[in-house]
């Protein structure tokens, strides 16, 4: 039994272990629920807040939708996504209140994004998605 607890072995659990703790919140993705229903709980879906075109439109609102999109949506729903992961976003049929709707209370298999980001990065997301420059 002690020739297991030899001094490399207790170096590389203290690594993974310190790894796993070092993982900030934000990188470990909710895990998708299995359920296939229209909603992605029983819970009552929070209603949108007022979205005005000119924070959509704002650049800097926009930029950090876009950066983001790239950290937690780009692989899932981005143009180099495993095919048949998520549905390939077309924003040019969508309304701002259904983007936010979708990442704020989540659909299907989509977790809900509203227990990692705050409100006003939910509408960064929607400003992104809903931009001219939006490109999945």
């Amino acid at each position: 039994m002690n020739d297991r607890l030899t001094p490399a072995f207790v170096l590389r659990v203290a690594f993974v272990a310190s790894a796993l703790i070092a993982l900030p919140a934000s990188a470990q993705a909710p895990a998708p629920s299995t359920d296939t229903s229209t909603e992605a709980s029983n819970e009552p879906r929070d209603p949108p807040p007022p979205l005005p075109a000119d924070v959509l439109k704002d650049p800097k609102v926009i930029a950090v939708g876009e950066a983001l999109w790239k950290d937690n949506c780009a692989h899932c729903h981005g143009s180099k996504a495993y095919p048949g992961k998520a549905p390939k976003l077309q924003p040019t049929k969508y309304k701002a209140e259904f983007v936010w709707d979708r990442v704020h209370n989540g659909f299907r298999s989509m977790p809900p994004w509203k227990e990692l980001y705050k409100p006003e990065e939910v509408i960064a997301l929607v400003a992104w998605v809903m931009s001219e420059e939006f490109w999945p």
